[in-house]
Order: structure tokens, then C-alpha cells, then sequence
């Protein structure tokens, strides 16, 4: 899969913003600043100045440079190109994320009062009303999407799983971002109440339709080496 700076630019501009934040702010906050919050918004742990202000920076590179590992490394690697726009928006779109929970620690930290449940719970809300509009367009590998045995052992399976889950996470994004809007305090119960239901349907759709494929043919690039 290739990859070019135009694709990254977004994503290195976010981590370097993050840095650049640090850097300015690390001597005007306390030794002491906040780093935990409960489901209603409050604090309730602090941490020194890197936890506070250089932790999530360094899991955004983490986690960008797992983004693009990830294709040189699974066995579907070819599939890659076929959603390669896809897989681009969710690399942007978990940085963009991490960001935006970024900047209101900082805040925090720096004094500002911060709603870190409303701000969780409408950045997590629209992160997966994001991720469903794209999730029909991916195509089968190992990593990404709905990954059962059944997805992978045909590609009906696979395609209307993702169909479904793609409504489903819709769903869960769009009742935490209104209960983010109207009861921050709800958001995570919100986030956890729909998307184990969800995930237990979507699981059980995979399994039914893989049963009732008279083809149960392998989706390219999944099936393990050696066979």
C-alpha cells in the first residue's frame, strides 16, 4: 500500500500541534495537573507534567505509525488498495481524535474549566457515526473492520456484516453525541449500552449469513498461509 504526504499531512500537522502545545505549555501548568475524569466530567486522578502533557502525543505517534504498519503485515496486505481512501480517513480520523481530547487536557491543565464529558462523549459520538459511513467500503483483511470467523470464511459474510455494522455504529455515535449534547453524564453509558448489543448482533449476523452462503468462498487475501 502506498502512501504519500498529502494523505499524511493532516495527521503529522495534528501530532505536531500536540507537540508544539506541550512544549509551550509545560511551564505554565503545575507539577500536579489533572489526567483522569470519571463519566460525569470529574476529575478524579492527577499526574505529573509528561503523563499530563506528553502521554497522549506519544500514543497519537503510536498509533499512527500501528496505522501504517499494519498493511506490510497482514496476510490481505492487496485488499489495501481496493479501501485505501477508507483507510486513510480512519488514520485522520483517530488522530484528529486524539487531538481534540488533547486539547481539552491542556486546557484543563492550564486552568480552564473544561466539560471533559461533553467533550468526550460528542467527539466519541461523531468518531462513530464517521467510522459507519465508511465502514461498508472496506474490503477483507485481518485488522480492519468485523473480523469473525465467518466474515472471513466468505465474502457475503463479510460484505453485509459490514453493511449492518456500518447502520449499528451510526447509531451507537449518533445516542452518545445527543446524550453528549444533552446529558454529558449519560455519554459512556450511551456509548457501552448500544455498542455491546451491537457487537453481539453483529457477531451473530456474520455467523447467520456465513451459514447460509452456498458459496462460503474466502474472502482474497484472508485465508492463512499454507493453505
Amino acid at each position: 500500500m502506498k502512501y504519500n504526504w498529502r494523505s499524511e499531512l493532516f495527521s503529522w500537522s495534528v501530532i505536531a500541534a500536540m507537540f508544539t502545545a506541550a512544549a509551550w505549555a509545560w511551564n505554565r501548568v503545575p507539577e500536579k495537573i489533572p489526567t483522569h475524569w470519571n463519566a460525569a466530567g470529574e476529575v478524579d486522578g492527577y499526574g505529573g507534567r509528561f503523563m499530563g502533557l506528553l502521554l497522549l502525543p506519544l500514543v497519537s505517534v503510536g498509533l499512527y505509525l500501528l496505522f501504517l504498519v499494519l498493511p506490510k503485515l497482514d496476510p490481505g496486505k492487496a485488499n489495501y488498495e481496493g479501501f485505501a481512501r477508507v483507510y486513510s480517513i480512519f488514520r485522520n480520523l483517530f488522530i484528529a481524535y486524539m487531538g481534540v481530547i488533547y486539547s481539552a487536557t491542556t486546557l484543563a491543565a492550564l486552568g480552564y474549566r473544561v466539560d471533559m464529558g461533553r467533550v468526550i462523549a460528542i467527539s466519541l459520538g461523531i468518531l462513530f457515526i464517521v467510522l459507519g459511513n465508511y465502514l461498508g467500503k472496506v474490503r477483507p483483511n485481518w485488522f480492519v473492520g468485523v473480523r469473525t470467523p465467518w466474515t472471513l470464511s466468505s465474502k457475503l459474510s463479510w460484505t453485509k456484516t459490514h453493511r449492518l455494522a456500518g447502520w449499528l455504529f451510526v447509531m451507537c455515535g449518533a445516542a452518545t453525541l445527543i446524550c453528549g449534547v444533552i446529558r454529558p453524564a449519560w455519554g459512556v453509558f450511551a456509548m457501552l449500552g448500544t455498542m455491546f448489543p451491537s457487537v453481539l448482533a453483529m457477531t451473530v449476523y456474520s455467523y447467520v449469513v456465513w451459514k447460509n452462503d452456498p458459496e462460503r468462498t474466502v474472502p482474497a487475501g484472508t485465508s492463512p498461509a499454507g493453505e
